[in-house]
């Protein structure tokens, strides 16, 4: 019975997709977006140009888009984590740490515990 339930799930779910389609392709909105693009696509190669030399002729126009992230995949570089000092009371032992994966810092939890060794933090 499994299969059939699965069958009618994505019957119902590929009719649902195709009223959603039916929609957009419905709306004059879409409609313009794509005409635009098409057009844009037909002038770029009446002139043998890319979408790279569109996209610097455009950033002329408008210098904004040139901080805009030329990827949007692109990876953006975290902040680096506050370094943090831990101080054993119990041995004057000091553990400098951006993370918290510190092979001593794993003994001293399991020794004296995760909230006591987080109140050694200078």
């Amino acid at each position: 019975m499994a299969a059939i339930n699965d069958y009618y799930r994505k019957k119902n779910l590929m009719q649902q997709l195709a009223d959603e389609l039916e929609q957009l392709e419905n709306d004059e909105s879409l409609k313009e977006e794509l005409s635009f693009k098409r057009e844009l696509n037909d002038l770029l190669e009446a002139y043998g140009k890319s979408a790279r030399d569109a996209f610097s002729v455009l950033t002329i126009i408008d210098p904004s888009l040139r901080d805009a992230p030329q990827d949007r995949f692109e990876k953006v570089p975290r902040a680096k984590r506050p370094l943090k000092t831990y101080k054993n009371p119990h041995t004057g032992d000091v553990v400098q740490t951006r993370g918290g994966n510190q092979k001593t810092l794993i003994a001293w939890r399991e020794q004296y515990g995760a909230e006591a060794v987080q109140s050694w933090v200078d």
